[in-house]
């Protein structure tokens, strides 16, 4: 049966959304990314690339910005390897994010010099059968109002994840945020004026979401907001979605207590990428 790898087009939805859902949990990215922007085509400034064996697609990834972003589909990393050694010449990788083989097959094609940060990570993934009793009603969406005193939070969960300082290198980190609000996919926790506490829905789809950016402001760590607030957003998203997914710095030992505390549950290691 003839191997090859084919740039996807809009007659390969179904059986690329097929594809993802197979391991919904570990593509919960891509299948967001999927539902909110579809397959593109040649005027997109992203593409999906597959592997084919014979007519049957065994591996996908996505490729924005020509490297900007390059996400693999869970699964073989072998697979996920012939696609990037056929993308060599025309991708060159920037950041990447994904199941660690698949992200480590990626880089020894893509990436052309030692990449600049590189981080694993433990997938949480958590149902509504396995939630705890932690909730804090007073988790709410973000508001415009917010965005002043939102940014300086934002920008903490960034250096936290990415060692960056995002208002210093990014001249669009504010309008991203704002725009996140705008989305309604910004939740905040607010106490005495002040807020306290944000996460972010970074990915969804019929298959689940994916959280990210979960940041407690220094001065109220160890109270219990993590904990609470995870409970009480995970508990509202279940009431609609069959999953939520979670990746958690494989160092950051409190914030995978918080995670199992809450109900959910260690799936596989996957790797953060960044090469500028």
């Amino acid at each position: 049966m003839p191997v090859t790898v084919q740039q996807l087009t809009s007659q390969d939805s179904d059986a690329l959304k097929a594809l993802l859902a197979k391991d919904p949990a570990h593509n919960i990215y891509l299948l967001g990314l999927l539902a909110e922007f579809g397959i593109g085509d040649s005027r997109s400034s992203y593409t999906y690339w597959g592997r084919f064996d014979g007519k049957t697609l065994t591996a996908a990834v996505f490729v924005g910005g020509g490297g900007a972003l390059v996400v693999p589909s869970a699964g073989d990393s072998v697979a996920t390897g012939v696609i990037a050694d056929a993308l060599a010449e025309r991708v060159r990788l920037k950041a990447s994010v994904g199941e660690k083989p698949a992200v480590d097959a990626l880089v020894r094609s893509l990436c052309a010099g030692k990449p600049r940060l590189s981080k694993t990570h433990r997938l949480f993934s958590v149902s509504a059968d396995d939630l705890g009793p932690f909730t804090n009603p007073l988790l709410r969406l973000a508001r415009d109002e917010d965005l002043e005193r939102l940014v300086p939070l934002a920008a903490g969960a960034v250096r936290d994840m990415y060692d960056r300082d995002a208002l210093a290198e990014d001249p669009n980190f504010e309008a991203r945020v704002a725009q996140r609000v705008r989305a309604r996919r910004t939740y905040v926790l607010e106490e005495n004026g002040e807020l306290v506490f944000k996460v972010d829905i970074g990915s969804r789809s019929q298959f689940g979401a994916e959280l990210e950016g979960l940041y407690t402001v220094p001065s109220q760590r160890g109270k219990g907001h993590a904990t609470l607030c995870l409970g009480q957003i995970s508990r509202f998203l279940l009431s609609s979605l069959p999953r939520l997914t979670l990746r958690v710095d494989e160092k950051d030992e409190s914030m995978a207590r918080i995670a199992r505390k809450v109900g959910y549950l260690a799936q596989r290691t996957q790797r953060l990428v960044l090469v500028e």
